[in-house]
């Protein structure tokens, strides 16, 4: 077979560009046996079947065959040349050809642009000193529970007062950027917990103190981090009208309270009792949870790999569709601008390299017990979760996305397991608060 001709060129970062030639022979054998193939079968007005002239079949069906060569001669070479430099690409490539490639007897060439994996060894791993949060309860925790559970249950009472943090406040407003309406800067009816950080800090902070009747025209600096980027450090003003002012109500914690959460003696002594197994419980979750982030963090700092372009523009596409899912958003318009997501999709990237480097270098292989529990427990809140079980099971990609989790969280275990580790005596609070 007739020589493959391959180059290769790097281009910026992980950018490369392969040249390839294919010989002038390889294309005109390959096109001369389809030819063949098609007057045996072609069906042409005027010709019984495969009689039809080698110069009819030529010019009615050529170019056609042709072009199909050529594509299926990129195909193939593509692969070819890859395995040669031993390349991994990362996306599909960009394919460069000149109009009348392959034609006329003439060598075909063609330029595949494409980014590649980046090739490294995980550092850093030998040097990973953490903090483990070590459970130390007190009483202000468990009033920091029960007031949670409180709020669970509140309700909200029209106040004829002004308003104070943690009380809701319901308003239309019109904003306005640099004097002109702002783009989604109008609402109406929109209720504002005051202290919830739901909306731009600085929008609540100048709700305080009004009262139900009252209109106002504020300032509001939005942060630099704000996700519209059109919007974000910008300064804006609003006119704001009032309309009703509430304050929560909590109940208080009694019997009935009590029995309402499924202690059915409606002791307070039996209540505080299943506060601390809960407050055990989700300190041992929120506690594993801070140990991954230090160590993922410190991974991440040792090792500042380069990573493709566009599996960062994948994964911002990604977070921007789930966005817009979330806020029931479907005019691509009306999108969060996709810039917002990149910083987050560049951390994931990089995490998920490394993360895939640690498994390849240790050779570590997916726990199916682990496996097997993780979809028990994912089945578990559903109804019918012999079904769901069953669903997990049987679909490729919902499988692969369990397994995926559970290789990461043995990534995180392999990885505690080598670090110095300090234990921290921390209270409820404070490890929610960090969090």
């Amino acid at each position: 077979m007739e020589e493959l001709q391959v180059s290769l060129e790097a281009g910026a970062g992980l950018e490369r560009r392969l040249q390839v030639r294919v010989p002038a022979k390889r294309i005109e054998r390959e096109v001369e046996g389809r030819l063949r193939s098609v007057s045996r079968t072609a069906n042409l007005k005027g010709y019984r079947p495969g009689k039809v002239p080698e110069k009819v079949i030529r010019q009615r069906f050529g170019e056609q065959i042709r072009r199909e060569v050529l594509q299926d001669i990129i195909q193939s070479t593509y692969g070819e040349a890859l395995s040669r430099q031993q390349l991994r690409p990362a996306g599909e490539p960009q394919i460069e050809a000149g109009p009348d490639a392959g034609a006329g007897g003439a060598d075909f060439a063609y330029t595949a642009s494409f980014e590649v994996f980046p090739e490294f060894t995980v550092r850093g791993i030998d040097t990973v000193a953490i903090t483990r949060p070590e459970p130390a309860f007190d009483d202000a925790d468990l009033e920091f529970i029960a007031d949670n559970l409180r709020r669970q249950r509140s309700h909200w009472h029209v106040a004829d007062r002004e308003a104070r943090p943690g009380d809701r406040v319901v308003v239309d407003f019109q904003g306005r950027l640099n004097g002109a309406p702002m783009p989604g800067g109008v609402g109406e009816k929109v209720t504002v917990e005051l202290g919830a950080g739901r909306m731009v800090e600085d929008f609540e902070k100048q709700l305080v103190g009004v009262r139900a009747g009252d209109a106002k025209e504020i300032r509001v600096q939005f942060p630099l981090d704000y996700p519209n980027r059109e919007l974000a450090g910008q300064t804006a003003d609003f006119s704001v009208q009032v309309g009703e002012v509430s304050a929560q109500h909590l109940p208080e914690v009694d019997e009935e309270f009590i029995r309402a959460f499924g202690v059915e003696s409606g002791s307070k002594e039996d209540f505080l009792r299943d506060l601390r197994e809960i407050m055990g419980d989700e300190f041992a979750g929120r506690a594993r949870a801070d140990v991954k982030r230090q160590l993922l963090e410190q991974l991440l700092q040792a090792n500042p790999i380069d990573i493709p372009v566009i599996l960062v523009e994948q994964e911002a596409t990604s977070l921007q569709s789930d966005a817009m899912r979330n806020l029931g958003v479907s005019d691509p318009a009306q999108a969060p601008a996709l810039e917002s997501f990149r910083q987050t999709a560049e951390r994931r990237v990089r995490l998920g390299l490394l993360i895939g480097a640690l498994i390849r270098e240790q050779e570590l292989v997916v726990d199916r017990e682990k496996v097997r529990e993780r979809i028990e427990q994912l089945s578990r809140g559903y109804d019918k979760p012999d079904e769901i079980r069953k669903l997990y099971y049987q679909t490729a990609q919902l499988l692969t996305q369990v397994e995926n989790s559970v290789l990461e969280e043995q990534v995180v275990d392999w990885l505690a397991g080598r670090a110095a580790v300090t234990p921290k005596p921390t209270t409820f609070r404070a490890l929610v608060a960090g969090q």
